[in-house]
């Protein structure tokens, strides 16, 4: 382990570094020899203990199982970056030496995946080896990965654990990079922005996210289109634009961003949500991100400024305006209520405005807006529309009742609930639901 090159610093490498040692003097000693030098006592016993028992947390916490020790390995291998494992995501094997350097890891890490658990079990008079190397684990999910990830590492275990020979091991190490990345912003979709004990910014997975799809969204096909389109020439590494999605409340704004998420994701797309008072994080943020195999999307909900709020001022920069560009793995999504998302008041124009020049002020207010260059809106449904949107999601829910009783109900619903919108429907739905 002291001989890597390229993964030296995995997180939870300490597991695998306590294990090591444990392999190692029970290689030298044997059961007999109780009163020898090398003799695994109650401190050789309770580093084997405490290593079982983080093996067993690992597989609580991503929902592990199978042979945990492989597992554990697998983890390791696909949360760790460095100067290989990022040179791999979504490409592929790299040209040039950190392939080199990057075998003659493998080389070592390969003969992890041959410790026999007996061993230690007839040292310390266990019988734990036939329940770590076929761990059945009662969380089918855990709580950081989704199922797809999960078990994918859990295939990449059992790949690891017959490969023949060190270039076996790359091909399977380096095909998963290709297919998933590699950390935190390859194993997930969305992140947020929370700040470290030194106060400094960085970028947190958010595990459990919704998993919506445009396709199960009803109507708005021309909005979709237009964000579909111009997120594909992203994604494609083309001329894209930032987008504001504006309009009604309840319209479905925030749950095309969510589809476009997971629509995208397998294509390297990833999201991550900002507040406005983050805002003058986000140069640092994007300075963690621009050098990724990503696409990565800034996603900001609700979107607007009272008066006396500034923080627009920051976003105008980072969109367009500051002397950095902004990468081009990197796009502005937001959504609104406001067209304008700046606050405005007819003492704006007034004659007897206190400014001088009060169309400055007006152009000031309505520049943000115009650095996104795409705007889509998202209007109110009509009477026609809402229904269809009422009976597609009943349907889908499973419920059954006389059209005419059903769609009744939701005009009853609408009525006492902030009038028609996709939103309304879809709370009318889950309480007709309740109620059958």
């Amino acid at each position: 382990m002291e001989q890597l090159l390229v993964y030296r610093n995995m997180d939870n490498g300490h597991l695998v570094y306590d294990m090591m040692e444990l392999m190692e003097v029970s290689s030298e000693a044997s059961p007999e020899h109780a009163f020898g030098e090398l003799f695994l006592g109650e401190e050789e016993k309770e580093m084997y203990l405490g290593c079982v028992h983080r093996m067993i947390e690992l597989a609580e916490q991503y929902g592990l199982q199978g042979n945990l020790w492989h597992c554990c390995l697998a983890l390791l291998l696909a949360n760790s970056e460095n100067a290989f494992s990022r040179a791999c995501e979504k490409v592929g094997k790299p040209d040039g030496s950190i392939c080199f350097l990057a075998m003659n890891d493998f080389e070592r890490l390969q003969k992890l995946f041959t410790f026999d658990w007996s061993v230690l079990d007839d040292f310390f008079d266990l019988n734990l080896a036939p329940v770590l190397e076929n761990y059945d684990n009662a969380n089918k999910n855990g709580h950081v990965f989704n199922t797809r990830v999960r078990d994918r590492i859990c295939l990449l275990a059992k790949e690891l654990e017959q490969a023949q020979n060190p270039q076996e091991f790359f091909d399977c190490v380096t095909c998963f990079y290709r297919e998933f990345g590699v950390g935190k912003l390859g194993l997930h979709k969305a992140f947020r922005i929370v700040r470290d004990e030194k106060d400094e910014p960085f970028i947190q997975p958010i595990t459990c996210t919704e998993h919506v799809y445009l396709d199960q969204l009803v109507g708005y096909e021309r909005q979709k289109k237009k964000l579909i389109d111009n997120t594909k020439n992203f994604v494609d590494g083309k001329e894209a634009n930032n987008v504001l999605l504006f309009g009604d409340a309840g319209t479905g704004k925030s749950s095309c961003i969510k589809g476009i998420m997971n629509e995208f994701y397998a294509q390297g797309l990833r999201l991550i949500e900002v507040y406005k008072h983050q805002f003058s994080d986000l140069p640092k943020i994007i300075a963690q991100i621009k050098n990724r195999n990503y696409k990565f999307i800034i996603y900001m909900d609700d979107l607007s400024f009272e008066e006396f709020e500034i923080e627009y001022k920051y976003l105008k920069a980072v969109i367009e305006g500051g002397l950095e560009n902004k990468p081009d793995n990197v796009l502005i999504y937001a959504t609104s209520n406001r067209r304008h998302l700046i606050k405005e008041s007819f003492n704006d124009t007034k004659d007897y405005n206190q400014e001088l020049h009060s169309s400055d002020t007006v152009q000031e207010k309505l520049s943000l807006v115009a650095r996104f260059g795409v705007t889509i809106y998202f209007s109110a449904p009509d009477k026609m529309e809402y229904d269809e949107i009422v009976r597609t999601l009943a349907k889908r829910a499973g419920i059954e009742m006389d059209e005419d009783k059903l769609l009744l109900e939701a005009n009853k619903w609408e009525l006492n609930h902030g009038g028609r919108s996709g939103r309304c429907a879809q709370q009318f739905i889950v309480w007709l639901k309740g109620q059958q």
